[in-house]
């Protein structure tokens, strides 16, 4: 027999709601609760506080360039632990529980170590523990590839798991419960005068995630989007109200500017004097793409002299690798030499039809060159608009923004089409 899924609610929470044995303790509490109130229990966790950091400090002091494979190997363990203790405080408490990890739930994923991809989820077992009575908790961040071997989903991967789960059970909700009390205009650690919104469209939601907001991971919100799951952020030291990610036609009103952020790993690439003729773009970007690495605000000069400067930018910590293999790719094709910048960010504003909004950007350009900041490259699409600048000025950046949007009048609500 298969479980109702309308009584089926999936909680995650992230590694400080389990830091230590008080707060699992508050989420054993938090979790018998929601079950008190009818519902069939789900609950995806984290490592606790900074293990994963603590466990890749170890594997570099074993071997400086461990295999992705061991790698993930070593980083399960983090969720394992905090799993099984969550089902001990929940025991504790008398109520029917199991732990499970990743490979024992049916998450299944391609072979891409450290960044692997859920494939499907068979939810046989979790149908099977939900009918016997029992609370689940499943290991985040991690699943099993067709060989049997433990893989990793990257940084902010039990957000996906949460969400996949969620969305092969059909449950009625995914509620993702973080160190803070939903989304907000900004970080509220940069801005004093950050405020946190009631809803966020799914698009909205997934491009600050995409650029540098922490709240949410990128793929939780694609999957949320994909197979409509109901998406909510809450805090899990509060019993305030969260902020809803939904549809945006199903929005009564949409402010034209939802958030400001700032992305500090980034890297700006050169390359110099390329040779102009077709087919030069195309090889420069497929060789990074088949190493793995994801290229943004792709910028190209005028031509001069029948060669032009191509530049774009990467994660910071993918660049050795960038230059790695451009290395080969400017010999290939005359490229002159490669030049590159660690000391730059990218800050963002965010919100539904930007496009269509000349003053939106002119107010944003504004903000910047009032507070002596320069803008070294700019992308834009219908739901944000991106500045390169310097790191250094990147908080000062996104303070001065969303006072602009935010506390000088310029913010509208529009309805919703």
């Amino acid at each position: 027999m298969r479980a109702n899924p309308l009584n089926i609610l999936v909680h995650k929470y992230g590694g400080t709601s389990v830091a230590d044995e008080e707060r699992i303790r508050n989420v054993a509490r938090r979790v018998i609760r929601a079950a008190d109130q009818g519902h069939r229990m789900v609950v995806v966790v984290s490592a606790q506080g900074d293990t994963t950091d603590h466990l890749i400090d170890i594997a570099r002091r074993v071997n400086p360039s461990p295999s992705d494979r061991e790698l993930d190997m070593l980083l399960a363990v983090g969720e394992q632990i905090s799993i099984s203790l969550l089902a001990m405080a929940i025991e504790a408490i008398g109520r029917p529980v199991i732990s499970l990890t990743g490979a024992q739930v049916g998450i299944f994923t391609d072979d891409t170590h450290k960044k692997a991809r859920i494939i499907k989820v068979n939810s046989h077992r979790l149908n099977q523990e939900l009918e016997a009575g029992k609370i689940v908790i499943v290991a985040g961040f991690q699943g099993v590839n067709g060989r049997g071997d433990i893989t990793t989903l990257g940084r902010g991967g039990s957000d996906t798991t949460a969400v996949a789960l969620a969305a092969a059970l059909g449950a009625v909700r995914c509620e993702i419960y973080t160190d803070v009390d939903g989304v907000y205009t900004a970080d509220p650690r940069i801005v004093r005068g950050a405020q946190k919104l009631d809803r966020i469209s799914h698009e909205e939601m997934l491009e600050l995630a995409s650029l540098g907001a922490q709240v949410l991971h990128p793929r939780s919100v694609e999957l949320a989007k994909q197979y409509g799951v109901r998406l909510e952020v809450k805090s899990s030291f509060t019993d305030v109200p969260g902020t809803s990610v939904e549809e945006a036609g199903q929005m009564e009103n949409v402010l034209q500017v939802s958030g400001v952020t700032s992305d500090k790993n980034i890297a700006r690439v050169a390359i110099i004097e390329v040779p102009d003729r077709p087919g030069i773009a195309y090889r420069v970007l497929s060789d990074l793409a088949r190493g793995g690495i994801n290229v943004d605000m792709i910028i190209q000069s005028v031509r001069r002299d029948n060669v032009n400067d191509m530049s774009f930018t990467v994660a910071e910590t993918d660049l050795d690798r960038t230059l790695a293999i451009l290395g080969q790719t400017i010999r290939d094709i005359g490229a002159r030499g490669i030049d590159y910048d660690r000391d730059v960010a990218k800050v963002s504003i965010v919100g539904i039809g930007l496009r269509e909004k000349a003053d939106v950007a002119t107010a944003m350009f504004q903000a910047l060159a009032e507070n002596g900041i320069n803008i070294q490259m700019i992308s834009s699409s219908e739901i944000k608009i991106s500045c390169l600048i310097e790191r250094g000025q990147a908080d000062l950046a996104v303070r001065a923004i969303h006072d602009k949007f935010f506390m000088g009048g310029l913010q509208v609500a529009k309805e919703a089409g």
